[in-house]
C-alpha cells in the first residue's frame, strides 16, 4: 500500500492504479499544449484519479468540470473522489445532474452530466471560474458529448485560450479526436487487467429460442461453474425483468439478484453497485454498467450481445428504440468488467464464429438520434453546425427535419434564427416539444411534460394518455379502481419531476385540456381517422399511424399520438389521446387554411377538383370545386397520363418512328422516346388536354396533333424531306410508310410499280425502303431492297407464275418501260 497526497494536507491510503504511471505525462502535455487525449482501458482509474491529480499539481486555476454520460456514474464518481479525500460529497468534490445538485462554494471538482455543460456554456460562454473540462467515456459518442466538445473547443479558441481540455476514452481510436483538437498530444495508459477467460456458445442460437430463456440458462450455467459476483448485460428494462423472473428461483441460495437500469430509483441503483455483505451478487444490467461504474465484487460477465439504441428516421420524423448487436468495442468493454478485481470469466451468448460479424464500434449517437434539441442548441449558439468541430457532423436530412419542427413550434424564424420563444425553450430541461407545451400552458403542463419525458408508468393499459395522468394525480385511487399494473417508482419520479418543472414556469393564464396540451407538444402528430373499419390515422405531419384494433383510442375521429413506435410505413400508436375538432381549431387557427386542389385519382381513374380545409396533411372539410380553372384540370389530367402512359395510336407511332429514325442519324429533332416525351410533357402535351377528365378520355385521346405541334417548321420540313410519311407511287397514289421495323417499308401492287427504275430511299444515309410487292389479289409476291435488281432478275420467274394465275392482268417483258396500272384487261381482250 502507498500513500498518495491530494490537495495539500489531505492524504489517503490506496492501491496504486495504472493511470498513476501516466499522470506526469498528462500534466506535462496540458502544461505545454493545454489539451490532451487520454486513452485508458476500463479499470485504469482515469475517472477518479485524473481530476484529483490536476487539482493537486496546481496546473488548473479554477474549477475542474468532468463530464459523465450517465447520472448514476456521475454520482458514483463524485462519491469515490470525495471518499478519497476523506470528505463528504459537496465539499471539495461535488456533482450536478438533472434535477439534483450537490456542490458548495468550496467545490473544486464538479462531476456533471453532459447536458449540464451545454447549459453552462450557453449561459456564460467564457466559463468564468472554470479552468479545465474533462470529457470522460468519450468513446460512447453521446450527442451531448459531441456538442459539448465542439462548443468547448470554440470557447477555448475565441475566449479562453488558457482553458484546459482533456478527452478521456477507453476504446475509441484517439487519433481522430487528437486531430480534431489541432493535433493534441495522446497519452496512453495500460489497464489493470486481470486475465479474463472468454467462453462462447458451441454453436449459434436457434432462431426460435427466446433471448430471455437463452440468457437465463447461461446465467444459471455461470453460477454453477464459477465463483464471485455475476454481471449480466441485457438491452433494456423489459428483458431484465423477464430474465429476472426466469432465474430468481433457479440460482444457488447464496446468490442475491439485483437489477440495474437508468430509470430505477437511486436506492435500488446503489444496492446494485454496492459490494455484497455476504453471498454472491448477480446483477442484471443494461449498458449503464459498461463504463465508469465499478461494481467491486464482479468476477463473471454474462453478455447477451444486444444493445438498445435510439434511431431517428428523417422520412417519418420519428425516433424509435431499436435492439441491435453490440459492437466489438462494446463487447470488449463488457468483458473487461470481469477482470477489475481478480481473474474472471466472460460468457458470451454467441458463437466464436459469429464474432467476426460484429461492427468494430457502435455508431455515434449524432448519426442516428433525434436532432431537435441539437438544432435548437446550434441556433442558440448562432451556428449552422458546419463551423463547429464535430468529430461526426450531424446528418443534413435529420438536421433539416429537426429545424422544420422547431419552426412549427415557433422556436426558429423563416431564416432559421432562434426566436425569443426558442430561447425560452432552450432554457428548459426538456425536449423542445415539451418545452414549447410547458412555455405556452404554464404550470398546468408540468405533469404532462414530466409524464412524456419518462417511461410509461402503466403496463398493459390501453393507449389513452388520460389514464396515465389520472394514475399520477391519484395513484392510490387509480390503482384501486383499475386492473392495470403501475410502476410506483416511475409514478413517484414523474410526480417529483412535475413539481420541479412547476417551479420553472409561471401560470399560463388560459386553461388547456390534457389533449390540447398534448397537441401543443405534437402539432405534427394530430391524427384524423381514415375511412374503413381499422383504426388507421393520417397524421398532420403527413405520416400514417394505427391504433390497436381493440383499443378505445381508435373510436376517436381526431387524436394526438404522443408515443409511436417509429415504423416508417405506418407507426403503431403506443400512447395518445382523443381531441375535439373545436380544440384543434382553437389551437391552430393560424395554420388552418383552405386549399384548392386538382388531382388525378388513381383509385377513381379521373380528375378530382376539391376545395379542402386543411391542417397540414389533415383534411378537416372537403368540398367540390366546380369552377376549377382549365389549366389546373389539364395539369391533373397530365398526372393521369403519367400514371397510365401515353395513349399511342398508329398515326402517332408512325410519326415517332420517323423522328427517331432521323435522330439516330444525328438530326437535331426533339426526343420522341417515352422518357423524353414524359420529361417534357408540360411543354408539348399540356395545351391539348383541355376537357379530358377520365381515364377513358385519356385512353381515347389521339396525341398525334400534339406531337406534330412539338415540331417547328424547320423540323417538319426536314422530316417531310428525309423521312416522309408516305411514298408516292408511279400512279401518284400515296402509300403510308411503316417506320416501326428495322427498315422503313411499304406494301404495294407489283403492277403499280411498273416504270419505277430507281429504288426509293429514306433519311440522310439513303436507307433503302423495304418494298413488299403484292399480287392482284393483294398477296405478297416478293420483298426487295433493290427494285432495279428485282426487275433484272427475279421478275421473269414471277412473271411466268403471275401470267398463269392472273391472265387478264398485264405482265410486260420489260417492266421498266411499261405503264403502271391497277387495271385488268377487258374480258376477251
Amino acid at each position: 500500500m502507498e500513500k498518495d497526497g491530494w490537495n495539500g494536507d489531505k492524504t489517503r491510503v490506496t492501491d496504486r492504479l495504472p493511470i498513476d504511471d501516466v499522470l506526469p505525462a498528462l500534466t506535462t502535455a496540458l502544461a505545454q499544449h493545454g489539451r490532451a487525449v487520454l486513452q485508458a482501458p476500463p479499470g485504469a482509474g482515469k475517472t477518479t484519479r485524473v481530476p484529483l491529480a490536476l487539482m493537486e499539481c496546481g496546473l488548473v486555476e479554477g474549477r475542474i468540470i468532468i463530464l459523465e454520460p450517465r447520472r448514476l456514474a456521475a454520482r458514483a464518481a463524485a462519491e469515490r473522489m470525495a471518499q478519497t479525500l476523506g470528505e463528504k460529497v459537496g465539499e471539495t468534490v461535488g456533482y450536478r445532474i438533472r434535477g439534483e445538485s450537490c456542490v458548495s462554494t468550496q467545490t473544486r471538482i464538479e462531476v456533471v452530466t453532459e447536458g449540464i455543460l451545454t447549459r453552462m456554456i450557453q449561459s456564460d460562454p467564457d466559463l468564468p471560474g472554470i479552468g479545465a473540462i474533462l470529457f470522460d467515456e468519450f468513446h460512447e459518442r453521446s450527442l451531448h458529448a459531441d456538442l459539448g466538445l465542439a462548443l468547448t473547443w470554440e470557447v477555448r479558441g475565441a475566449l479562453r485560450p488558457e482553458l484546459k481540455i482533456v478527452v478521456m476514452s477507453a476504446t475509441l481510436d484517439a487519433q481522430p479526436v487528437a486531430a480534431l483538437l489541432d493535433d493534441a498530444p495522446v497519452v496512453t495508459s495500460q489497464g489493470r487487467a486481470f486475465p479474463v477467460e472468454t467462453r462462447w456458445l458451441p454453436r449459434p442460437l436457434d432462431r426460435s429460442t427466446r433471448f430471455e430463456h437463452a440468457l437465463a440458462a447461461l446465467i444459471e450455467q455461470a453460477a454453477r461453474e464459477t465463483e464471485g459476483g455475476i454481471l449480466a448485460f441485457l438491452p433494456g428494462e423489459g428483458e431484465i425483468r423477464r430474465t429476472a423472473a426466469l432465474v430468481k428461483d433457479r440460482l444457488p441460495q447464496d446468490c442475491h439478484l439485483h437489477m440495474l437500469y437508468g430509470a430505477m430509483d437511486l436506492a435500488a441503483q446503489r444496492a446494485a453497485i454496492t459490494p455484497a455483505s455476504s453471498g454472491r451478487k448477480v446483477v442484471l444490467a443494461t449498458s449503464i454498467a459498461e463504463t465508469s461504474l465499478t461494481i467491486e465484487d464482479i468476477r463473471v460477465v454474462v453478455d447477451g450481445g444486444l444493445a438498445r439504441r435510439s434511431r431517428f428516421d428523417p422520412g417519418s420524423g420519428m425516433a424509435r428504440l431499436v435492439t441491435e448487436r453490440v459492437s466489438r468495442a462494446e463487447a470488449d468493454q463488457r468483458r473487461g468488467r470481469a477482470g477489475r478485481v481478480a481473474p474472471g470469466i466472460c460468457y458470451r451468448l454467441w458463437s466464436r464464429g459469429e464474432e467476426g460479424a460484429l461492427r468494430p464500434f457502435a455508431p455515434a449517437e449524432i448519426e442516428s438520434t433525434d436532432l431537435v434539441a441539437l438544432a435548437l442548441e446550434l441556433a442558440l449558439w448562432g451556428s449552422d453546425a458546419a463551423d463547429l468541430a464535430f468529430l461526426t457532423p450531424p446528418p443534413a436530412p435529420a438536421l433539416a427535419e429537426a429545424r422544420a419542427l422547431l419552426r412549427s413550434l415557433g422556436a426558429l424564424d423563416e431564416r432559421l434564427r432562434i426566436t425569443e420563444h426558442g430561447r425560452r425553450l432552450a432554457a428548459l430541461p426538456l425536449h423542445p416539444r415539451l418545452g414549447h407545451m410547458l412555455a405556452v400552458a404554464g404550470r398546468q403542463g408540468a405533469l404532462l411534460a414530466a409524464l412524456l419525458s419518462d417511461r410509461d408508468p402503466l403496463r398493459g393499459a390501453p393507449a389513452d394518455l388520460g389514464l396515465r395522468a389520472a394514475a399520477i394525480r391519484n395513484p392510490k385511487g387509480f390503482l384501486r379502481d383499475h386492473p392495470w399494473t403501475a410502476d410506483r417508482g416511475v409514478i413517484e419520479r414523474i410526480r417529483a419531476e412535475a413539481r420541479r418543472l412547476e417551479r420553472m414556469v409561471p401560470d399560463g393564464g388560459a386553461e388547456f385540456s390534457l389533449a390540447e396540451m398534448a397537441a401543443l407538444a405534437y402539432p405534427d402528430r394530430i391524427g384524423l381517422r381514415r375511412k374503413g373499419d381499422m383504426p388507421r390515422y393520417v397524421l398532420s405531419g403527413g405520416k400514417g399511424a394505427v391504433a390497436a384494433p381493440d383499443d378505445p383510442l381508435g373510436a376517436h375521429r381526431l387524436i394526438v399520438a404522443t408515443d409511436l413506435d417509429g415504423d416508417p410505413r405506418e407507426a403503431r400508436i403506443r400512447q395518445g389521446i382523443g381531441i375535439a375538432e373545436s380544440s384543434v381549431r382553437r389551437l391552430f387557427a393560424d395554420r388552418i387554411e383552405w386549399i384548392e386542389t386538382c388531382e388525378w385519382s388513381r383509385r377513381e381513374g379521373r380528375v378530382i377538383a376539391r376545395r379542402q380545409e386543411r391542417l397540414g396533411a389533415l383534411v378537416l372539410e372537403d368540398r367540390n370545386w366546380p369552377d376549377a380553372p382549365p389549366q389546373a384540370l389539364a395539369r391533373a389530367a397530365l398526372d393521369g397520363i403519367r400514371q397510365i402512359g401515353l395513349p399511342w395510336t398508329d398515326a402517332a407511332r408512325r410519326l415517332r418512328a420517323r423522328v427517331e429514325l432521323l435522330r439516330a442519324e444525328g438530326a437535331d429533332l426533339p426526343d420522341f422516346s417515352d422518357e423524353g416525351l414524359m420529361r417534357n410533357a408540360e411543354e408539348w402535351l399540356l395545351p391539348f388536354l383541355a376537357g379530358l377528365r377520365t381515364e377513358a378520355d385519356l385512353r381515347g385521346f389521339d396525341i398525334t396533333p400534339a406531337l406534330q405541334a412539338a415540331l417547328d417548321w424547320q423540323h417538319t420540313q426536314l422530316l417531310d424531306r428525309l423521312a416522309p410519311s408516305h411514298f408516292t407511287t408511279p400512279l401518284g397514289r400515296r402509300i403510308p410508310i411503316d417506320y416501326e421495323g428495322d427498315h422503313p417499308s411499304i406494301s404495294v401492287r407489283l403492277q403499280e410499280m411498273f416504270g419505277q427504275s430507281e429504288h426509293p430511299t429514306i433519311g440522310q444515309r439513303q436507307l433503302p425502303l423495304r418494298i413488299t410487292l403484292l399480287s392482284p389479289a393483294q398477296r405478297p409476291v416478293q420483298t426487295t431492297l433493290d427494285l432495279p435488281g428485282f426487275w433484272k432478275s427475279s421478275y421473269q420467274d414471277v412473271r411466268k407464275d403471275m401470267r398463269g394465275r392472273y391472265p387478264r392482268h398485264p405482265w410486260p417483258e420489260d417492266p421498266t418501260q411499261a405503264e403502271p396500272t391497277l387495271r385488268a384487261k377487258p374480258r376477251g381482250a
